[in-house]
């Protein structure tokens, strides 16, 4: 915008300077002619008086000699000879007109002027006392008739320079002024998208961007407000599970010493912490799934074997099969523990939830360059629809399903740099990829430590993809 503005200004102005100063420039130089040449028909004029009283050669040549132009040697006067026997035409100083100019002039009786070796020449008729008419020749050099010319072009040429650069400079601010606040709205706007919520528009400028920068700051503001009003109803609803949960936690406690009785109080201890997690997220501004520093995270294998010793107590009783690999070396990973193991549930809760008593299923943990995976595997019928099944808040019309699961497990893969796909596994039914990308600096140490612990062998990503 601001070089269309100052484009624009520089056509208009260098229009509105050539429509003005070639016209006037063109009148200059007929003023400097008519200027020149009205100078010549007074010096003309000079003569007259004395070619009406004599013709005398000597007398003529004084009076000649005494103008300004005679002096010079511009005047010529020429004198027809008288008709008497014997007479020629009389002629006066040096005669630069052809002969027919000056018999055209005598003829026509006007003043005429006429081009010449080095200029012009002014020939005025004169009438003399024997009633004949004699004309009087005034050279004009070229150099008198565009005296002034070239100074006053150039004046014209510096006065339509001064005017182009002003209007270009007087132009450019005020785009600047108009593309200056459009910019810091863009900026703003960009700043916003990418979740710095602070982000505000100074309210200034043209009407109609300060209009523009009111809007945004009133909508910013109301995206906070209610960014701010979500995070606390979802804390208020989570913290309403805590009547049930505590309900739930003294039942478990009169269970008694079984491994169904310890299973149901760990169950209910999670749960506890789980929502007391998410309470705290929830009061938080901005929800952090990745470890913010670079020795936060967890290890793998350390998660998946805790979870499945969890998970396999209940496998044990529905007479599932379950498998394990992978597990058997440390395998850090740029994830918070609890967001792990809230991924690692949903999978497995899902496994149990939706395949029937006896599917078997299994978890296997490839170790990458670059990234891990953490493949959940189940011999059940599988899932129709991957796409819409990763889809947040899709529940299939599933009985005691939320939609919610699998989107918990895609924020984890996702916040690394990662992702979640759908396919089918090796034991007939579904099979859930997380792709947990590494941060290179870590994935660095990880290889060191593994070297120098007995260079167990590294697995490249293609391996890792099988």
């Amino acid at each position: 915008m601001r070089w269309a503005l100052v484009k624009v200004s520089l056509a208009v102005t260098v229009m509105v300077v050539l429509a003005f100063a070639l016209p006037l420039g063109m009148v200059i130089k007929e003023m400097a002619r008519d200027r020149a040449f009205s100078n010549a028909e007074r010096q003309a004029a000079t003569i007259g008086p004395t070619l009406t009283v004599t013709t005398e050669r000597k007398m003529l040549e004084r009076a000649v000699e005494s103008t300004p132009a005679g002096a010079v040697g511009r005047m010529a006067v020429h004198i027809p000879a008288s008709g008497e026997l014997g007479s020629v035409p009389l002629e006066i100083g040096i005669r630069r007109a052809a002969a027919r100019d000056l018999d055209t002039v005598r003829r026509i009786g006007r003043a005429s002027i006429t081009e010449v070796s080095g200029g012009s020449a002014l020939l005025q008729p004169t009438a003399i006392g024997t009633g004949q008419i004699a004309v009087v020749e005034i050279y004009v050099p070229e150099g008198e008739v565009s005296n002034g010319v070239t100074t006053a072009w150039l004046v014209l040429a510096g006065v339509g320079l001064a005017l182009i650069v002003g209007s270009v400079a007087v132009a450019d601010r005020l785009g600047v002024r108009m593309v200056q606040p459009a910019q810091r709205l863009a900026g703003a706007a960009h700043e916003l998208g990418e979740g710095r919520l602070g982000a505000r528009v100074p309210e200034e400028g043209p009407p109609e961007l300060r209009s523009a920068a009111v809007a945004f700051n009133s909508m910013a503001d109301q995206v906070v407000q209610l960014l701010a009003n979500e995070r606390e109803l979802a804390a208020d609803l989570s913290h309403r599970l805590r009547t049930p949960l505590t309900v739930l936690r003294l039942n478990a406690a009169s269970l008694g010493e079984s491994a169904a009785a310890e299973q149901t109080r760990a169950a209910v201890a999670q749960l506890e912490r789980e929502v007391d997690t998410i309470i705290r997220t929830a009061r938080q501004a901005k929800p952090q799934t990745a470890a913010n520093s670079p020795g936060a995270g967890c290890d793998v294998s350390e998660v998946v074997r805790e979870r499945m010793a969890f998970w396999s107590a209940l496998a044990e009783d529905e007479g599932r099969k379950v498998r394990l690999a992978g597990v058997d070396r440390p395998v850090r990973i740029p994830v918070a523990r609890p967001e792990l193991a809230a991924a690692l549930d949903a999978l497995l809760g899902n496994v149990f939830r939706h395949t029937a008593e006896g599917t078997a299923f299994s978890v296997d943990v490839h170790n990458g360059d670059d990234a891990v995976i953490v493949l959940v595997s189940d011999a059940g019928p599988g899932i129709a629809d991957p796409a819409a099944a990763l889809a947040r808040g899709n529940s299939g019309a599933r009985v005691g399903s939320t939609g919610l699961g699998l989107d918990i497990v895609r924020r984890v893969a996702e916040a690394t740099g990662g992702d979640v796909r759908i396919g089918r596994s090796v034991l007939g039914g579904t099979e859930v990829r997380i792709w947990i990308g590494l941060d290179p600096r870590e994935s660095a140490r990880d290889d060191r430590r593994r070297a120098s612990g007995g260079g167990v062998r590294r697995r490249r990503r293609a391996s890792a993809r099988r």
